[in-house]
């Protein structure tokens, strides 16, 4: 296998591993019901995902 020919210096490592973090998630209000959800996805609260019932909610 090959070796490295030189020892990385702390900064150098730490700079390229201060672009591994976590993303946020992207939330918008819900048209329907105006709760809070994620984009592309079904509503939690209303079961609705553009415009149409997706999901047969038990209230």
């Amino acid at each position: 296998m090959a070796n490295p020919k030189r020892k990385f210096s702390k900064s150098r490592t730490r700079k390229r591993r201060s672009q591994y973090k976590i993303k946020t998630v992207k939330g918008v209000t819900c048209p329907n019901c105006g709760s809070p959800m994620i984009y592309h996805h079904v509503c939690p609260e209303c079961g609705y995902y553009r415009g149409k019932l997706a999901i047969e909610r038990n209230e």
